[in-house]
């Protein structure tokens, strides 16, 4: 469920003189929605609104009440996941609107228009028209102020690294690089190789010496899964990985999310909902994942 009404864009939207009082207004293009909305909440004896769990999603039905009326038919219903044991169980446990989580969106929004109203036109005239930075784009923005002043400060230092390429009886063959010389640890900062001409000696010298393993040392490394997609972590990949811009993994996301058709079975979605910044995944689905693996593969593959 998309928001309804939001501040205008045509204006700052915070009376600052008065408590920083917000002017919400009715989205454009939302009205019909909202006549629809009305039209079939008229008569009802229950009414449910299940936007997302998180203090938007609070703000998103709180709106929607105020614009039916805030009745006592009117009543909030959390689930984390779209599944029919989670709907029902949502049914069976309404609660009422939160004031507090709407109070933390409200907030949240307010402080976001307060900020960006200020940066965004700087953004304009010294990046590219059109952009936007609010309350967390802000902070981004500072972040690559200090970057770019860090790197016009930075002052170039010369070292080389010398690296043998070993084999010895047992293949294969083994790159080795030098950690030490002279008894001093090789750091770029501290103690280094600093011009050709020395590493050049430093390899010449190196050529004919006697190399020895002066000793092995074995460590064991435990590398876990990565965590599921959040929406972020998603596009950052696609980018990587596939050069793909934001506005295409989505689309191609989306299209997996509303299912592709596969036969005689149908559309089936392929992945879980990818507009998200959480990883949780659902017992149930946790829970028969664990069981397939177990009889499967054995209980030797199945983690604690």
């Amino acid at each position: 469920m998309y928001k309804r009404q939001d501040l205008p864009k045509s204006k700052l939207g915070v009376d600052i003189e008065h408590d920083f009082a917000p002017d919400y207004q009715v989205i454009h293009g939302k009205k019909k929605i909202i006549a629809e909305l009305k039209a079939a909440a008229k008569g009802k004896e229950h009414i449910y609104l299940a936007p997302d769990p998180d203090r938007e999603g609070e703000a998103i039905a709180w709106h929607i009440a105020e614009n039916l009326g805030h009745g006592p038919n009117v009543q909030r219903v959390l689930f984390n996941e779209i599944t029919k044991k989670a709907v029902q169980e949502a049914i069976q446990n309404p609660r009422a609107l939160d004031r507090g989580r709407f109070d933390a969106q409200q907030a949240r929004r307010v402080l976001d228009r307060l900020v960006g109203y200020q940066i965004s036109p700087l953004l304009w005239k010294k990046v590219r028209r059109g952009l936007s930075a609010g309350r967390v784009q802000s902070v981004a923005v500072r972040i690559v102020c200090e970057r770019e002043r860090e790197i016009q400060a930075f002052k170039a230092k010369e070292y080389w690294s010398i690296t043998a390429t070993l084999e010895s009886a047992v293949p294969p063959p083994f790159a080795a690089r030098l950690a030490r010389l002279g008894g001093n640890r090789l750091d770029p900062e501290k103690f280094r190789v600093e011009d050709e001409a020395t590493a050049h000696d430093l390899t010449a010298k190196l050529h004919d010496a006697k190399w020895l393993v002066r000793s092995v040392e074995r460590k064991e490394r435990k590398r876990n899964p990565t965590p599921p997609f959040i929406t972020s972590r998603l596009q950052q990949e696609a980018s990587r990985k596939l050069s793909f811009p934001p506005k295409r993994t989505m689309r191609v996301a989306q299209s997996l999310y509303e299912g592709v058709e596969l036969g005689p079975q149908g559309a089936v979605g392929l992945i879980t909902y990818m507009r998200t910044d959480s990883t949780r995944l659902s017992p149930d689905a946790v829970r028969d994942a664990r069981s397939y693996i177990e009889s499967k593969y054995g209980a030797q593959y199945l983690p604690e």
